[in-house]
């Protein structure tokens, strides 16, 4: 992708006469949104995560998305690029350059007092809020599986929720597939869960996975699914994974790829679920999205729009290692908060586990590869952003001007062909 947005500005910049800065942040964002979608997606990275830290520049993205901090940043760059770059080889007028320079500097402005605004804006509801504990078990990767280590499991997580029910946690939220065993069969193990939210006196989110017959087929699908229960014991809803990972958690075009199960070991055979569930408390409603899913800024939407009153993520994020991935999806969930005003509470089996504002501040987040207890009151949104609204437009209007500017590149080089054969 980069690549093809290297060709492109270059043939744009060859065949028009439009700016290299009027045209590279929209085609940046065009192909940074197609990344995202096409082939399953993988909008990992995406260049707007990099200004995480810089609450006054992301505030935009509760109108833009992620993909509007992009846009900003290119703006920027390609602008500075023209005016220190291209002045030796007089490319630019006098007047275009300082029509570049005061439109880059309005956005960037704009940009910036639209965060002061934003930041001032307290989005914290009325209601007295919920404390909410992320546990984190530390669990080694090549043990999770282990049978002979299930009992250890159940006993970390035991001894973490205890911690956090001390301290009147009103929700306790265990990492994905925390529970080495098929909750939904009856056996001890079901037993001891349901008594540990029971004793703790807490509502219980937890990462398991499941099985499910669809239709007529005699084969079980395997899920990759949340469940939450009370205090009482009672089951009160399950969320299954809805975008899975490609090439990790199944296998994309399986009947032409029929050779990759047998090159990458640990493949799995899983089905996506089909309904974006909220789940509800006494005190407000919740969504859940499991590990990559929170990357993807229209899913996390579309449980806000269905009512959703803060977020919750669990993950495994044992694969990384002690890598920068750990990291860098910790800090993607910062724009999920912005782009809905959400908290986030985010539970990771070897870290980051953290909590999130719906400004982009992170409250609180773990070291990775240690157990831990956060505890957090996070309070209900009270607030429906224009982009949980409205979802991509600013992209798709990217992707239109981003189409006109290509049109104009090809009809020039056209018009001037056959300028040159008559």
């Amino acid at each position: 992708y980069t690549g093809l947005f290297g060709y492109l500005i270059k043939y744009i910049s060859d065949k028009t006469s439009i700016p290299i800065s009027a045209a590279a942040p929209f085609v940046w964002v065009s192909l940074e949104f197609l990344k995202a979608h096409l082939l399953s997606g993988f909008p990992w990275a995406s260049l707007g995560y990099s200004q995480y830290k810089f609450l006054h520049i992301i505030q935009i993205a509760d109108i833009t998305g992620v993909y509007g901090v992009s846009f900003l940043i290119v703006a920027v760059n390609a602008m500075l690029f023209e005016i220190f770059f291209l002045r030796r080889e007089k490319v630019l007028s006098n007047r275009m350059r300082i029509i570049l320079i005061s439109s880059s500097a309005f956005l960037f402005v704009l940009s910036l007092c639209y965060g002061y605004l934003r930041l001032s804006k307290d989005y914290d509801s009325n209601d007295k809020g919920l404390k909410i504990a992320v546990i984190q078990g530390n669990i080694p990767q090549h043990l999770k599986w282990n049978r002979g280590f299930q009992r250890k499991t159940i006993d970390t997580y035991h001894r973490l929720t205890n911690e956090a029910a001390e301290l009147s946690a009103d929700l306790v939220v265990w990492p994905e597939t925390a529970a080495p065993f098929f909750f939904q069969e009856d056996s001890s193990y079901r037993e001891e869960v349901l008594d540990i939210a029971a004793v703790g006196n807490t509502y219980l989110l937890f990462g398991n996975p499941s099985y499910k017959f669809f239709d007529d087929d005699i084969k079980p699908h395997m899920l990759n699914s949340a469940y939450l229960i009370s205090p009482y014991r009672d089951i009160l809803a399950r969320y299954d994974k809805i975008h899975l990972v490609p090439f990790g958690e199944y296998v994309p075009f399986s009947n032409i790829l029929f050779f990759v199960e047998k090159l990458a070991s640990g493949t799995g055979d899983f089905s996506p679920g089909r309904d974006h569930i909220v789940m509800g408390l006494p005190e407000s409603k919740f969504g859940v999205v499991i590990c990559y899913e929170v990357i993807f800024p229209e899913l996390v939407r579309k449980f806000v729009l269905n009512g959703a009153d803060f977020m919750v993520t669990i993950t495994n994020d044992a694969w990384f290692g002690k890598t920068s991935a750990p990291y860098q999806h910790f800090t993607m969930a910062v724009f999920r908060s912005v782009e809905n005003r959400v908290y986030f509470a985010r539970s990771a089996n070897t870290g980051i586990s953290g909590f999130i504002s719906p400004k982009g501040e992170i409250l609180q987040a773990s070291p990775i590869f240690e157990e831990s207890v956060l505890i957090q009151k996070v309070f209900p949104s009270n607030t429906k952003t224009v982009y949980t609204k409205h979802g991509d437009m600013f992209s798709y209007g990217d992707i239109f001007i981003t189409c006109v500017i290509l049109i104009i590149a090809v009809t020039t080089r056209a018009r001037n062909s056959s300028l040159r054969v008559r």
